[in-house]
């Protein structure tokens, strides 16, 4: 389970099936050079202004509205590029890296490398989904054995073999699953099976009825039916079977658990023995389907019970041809985006109906997210090579200990917390393992077979390669040394089950960080970062889980009221916040982030004012140290949406619109108050009594 720092929303169209002790504190920390290229000043360009005044609008009072304030002005004039969903500093961010990337890959597609290196492989395979041409000669023609492999299914063992088969090459159909810790035994990986088998984002798409889900509603029943189409079905049979997958796929949501009730761990865990499942549900042939995937345990972890269940029912009551007409629509909807245009702009029309995006990215774009989604860490090693240095992720770890060490301070001070429960908080947060940068085990491809005029044969071979990785580590002691996301990702995250806080290369550059910018800029920005996936570590998920990944309390009684009565408050508090008018943010599902968010801001601030430019005052482009740190956090968030994507997020996303990432954890934190002098009377003022306070 992770925790992300954000969502790229704008990246929905991305679905291939797819978290000191240094120095004195009066001591100035030094953070020049974490990104390997120069983004500030040259005898060439002009230096960067690390506080955008031009962005900023006066006209609203800071304690009104922060991000407003900040931000304002751009937000009035900035257009969303018609490729994007939305637009501002993490489609930036992402821009700079996506034309690093570029570069790499137009260079190795020219070939001219030994085979079987990874600059052979990365480029061929990037080469291979250029080609266009050759793509689209073939149509649908990669997957029609699969189609007729499901023309030819007589039962419900003959399903569940085709759906093990598809697993294999990393094609989840109706079932879902991955290889991982124990959550209660988190030294030793399980096979762990999840809830699926829906085309919606999620169950709740299935049964609200207002407007704007409607909508999305039809836009992907009339997605399904063009894939039919597409394939051979005249209008009228493709309606009829685009009815049928529909209402299964309804009745399997039923059985989902919901955004909110999926953040619970501890409801989210059921192993059990292998052989009571058959008896369970004798239809899913669990043994046998084991047997297909290639393995053999005693028990398995199903996190949602109910949806396993109920689809051992319907294997039992629904004909046979709706699950032909099911499993054709999935194994198609799944190789889509690497099909003839037809299919691509088909899944895109309904995609855009979520997103509000208006046109498909450019086929290099889609195709690097194939090589990075494909050969990651072979496209990983080639970018940190270039882009990222071993001096970056040293200067970078000692921002993380500071951070380290400001939370430690934190975890003292707090008043709700008794002395017991705050030295096992504490020893928890000294068990952090910290990933910076990149790997230092990268991903063997040697059995990677890469063919520049095969890109569905790449695809498969790539995906098989990773089957077989994950498989190699069932019932075994867990690889802590492992990343889930690769070095160029503009993103970071906490892992419980691990413990660990990870930081890939790519989120390393203005504006959360800037070799040449002050402590005030770096602070607001990456700090706040670090801050905040410490933070998960002690949210309302990550709370529960031990300092070795345990999912095991470790909270007296009363500790643990306390801080549920926390919560509380920080869910209140977001589910009175509305965008478009009238539609509330969910303040149970982004609770962690909410909390992280808080938890970010205050250990961040803590640790700047630990630097020599934190306990000065003086001015730097007419702002004072904390109201720059302030900016720079704000400056981050700059975002702007589409309506469509607000509502998808609303819906579906665990972190609150940018604005209310903003303005939320600040109006709870009197530093902030102080700096803009916000006072009674000002929108985002609340009484002392009344903020949130947690760590």
């Amino acid at each position: 389970m992770l925790t992300i720092f954000f969502t790229f929303h704008f990246l929905l169209i991305k679905l291939n099936n797819m978290k000191t002790q240094l120095l004195a504190l009066a001591a100035m920390l030094s953070l020049a050079g974490i990104y390997s290229c120069n983004m500030g000043g040259s005898s060439e360009t002009p230096p960067r202004k690390f506080i955008e005044t031009a962005n900023m609008d006066s006209s609203v009072k800071p304690g009104d509205n922060f991000f407003m304030f900040v931000n304002g002005k751009w937000v009035k004039t900035a257009v969303i590029p018609s490729t994007e969903s939305g637009i501002g500093s993490f489609l930036d961010v992402y821009n700079v890296t996506k034309e690093h990337l570029h570069g790499i890959l137009d260079s190795v597609a020219k070939g001219g490398f030994d085979k079987g290196s990874i600059e052979q492989k990365v480029g061929d395979l990037y080469a291979s989904g250029l080609d266009s041409a050759a793509i689209e000669k073939l149509g649908y023609d990669p997957i029609k054995p699969d189609l007729a492999q499901i023309d030819a299914l007589k039962d419900a063992n003959g399903i569940m073999q085709f759906v093990a088969r598809m697993a294999l090459q990393e094609d989840n159909l109706l079932i879902s699953f991955y290889i991982g810790p124990d959550d209660k035994n988190s030294a030793m990986n399980i096979a762990a099976f999840g809830q699926t088998g829906l085309g919606l984002p999620d169950r709740d798409y299935y049964f609200k009825t207002d407007a704007a889900t409607v909508k999305v509603q039809q836009a992907y029943q009339a997605y399904v039916q063009k894939i039919f189409t597409l394939t051979g079905d005249d209008d009228a049979t493709a309606t009829k079977k685009m009815r049928a997958v529909y209402d299964l796929e309804k009745d399997m949501a039923g059985s989902h658990r919901t955004n909110v009730q999926l953040r619970d761990p501890q409801s989210n865990y059921h192993k059990m023995a292998v052989a009571d499942l058959d008896k369970q549900m004798p239809n899913i042939g669990w043994k046998t389907l084991f047997g297909t995937f290639g393995f053999k345990v005693d028990s398995v972890n199903v996190q949602q019970l109910a949806y396993y269940t109920k689809l051992n029912g319907l294997l039992k009551t629904t004909p046979m041809d709706i699950w032909k007409a099911y499993l054709r629509a999935h194994r198609i909807n799944d190789a889509a985006s690497a099909l003839s245009s037809a299919f691509v702009s088909a899944q895109f029309d309904y995609y855009k109906a979520l997103t509000g995006q208006k046109e498909n990215k450019p086929r290099w774009e889609r195709t690097y997210w194939f090589v990075d989604g494909s050969l990651g860490d072979a496209l990983g090693q080639l970018y940190v090579k270039k882009y990222f240095t071993d001096d970056a992720k040293k200067r970078m770890l000692d921002l993380v200990n500071n951070l380290q060490t400001a939370f430690e301070a934190r975890i003292k001070k707090v008043d709700w917390m008794s002395d017991s429960t705050k030295k096992v908080a504490i020893d928890k947060l000294h068990a952090f393992i910290k990933k910076i940068g990149y790997t230092d085990k990268w991903r063997d491809y040697s059995k990677v077979t890469i063919d520049r005029n095969d890109f569905h044969g790449n695809l498969v071979s790539c995906a098989k390669n990773d089957y077989a990785y994950q498989l190699s580590k069932l019932g075994k002691p867990v690889d802590r040394t492992q990343w889930d996301m690769t070095a160029p990702t503009v993103n970071a995250y906490y892992n419980p089950s691990f413990n660990e806080i990870v930081f890939p290369a790519g989120i390393l550059q203005f504006p959360f960080f800037d070799a040449d910018a002050d402590d005030a800029i770096n602070y607001g920005g990456i700090g706040i970062v670090i801050g905040h996936e410490m933070t998960h570590g002690f949210d309302d998920q990550g709370s529960q889980y031990d300092k070795d990944g345990n999912l095991k309390n470790w909270w007296s009684h009363n500790d643990s009221v306390q801080f549920v009565a926390r919560t509380k408050k920080i869910i209140a508090q977001f589910n009175g916040y509305t965008m478009l008018d009238t539609m509330h943010i969910n303040g149970a599902l982004t609770t962690g982030e909410n909390s992280a968010d808080l938890g970010g801001v205050n250990i961040a601030y803590d640790a700047f004012k630990m630097t020599k430019e934190g306990q000065d005052t003086t001015k730097i482009d007419g702002f004072t140290p904390d109201q720059r740190f302030f900016i720079s956090f704000a400056q981050v968030w700059k975002d702007k949406e589409t309506d469509e994507n607000i509502r998808s997020g609303i819906n579906t996303d665990p972190h609150s619109p940018a604005m209310w990432r903003v303005n939320g954890p600040l109006s709870n934190f009197a530093p902030f108050y102080a700096a803009f002098n916000v006072q009674p009377g000002d929108k985002m003022y609340k009484p002392d009594s009344l903020r949130v306070k947690i760590w």
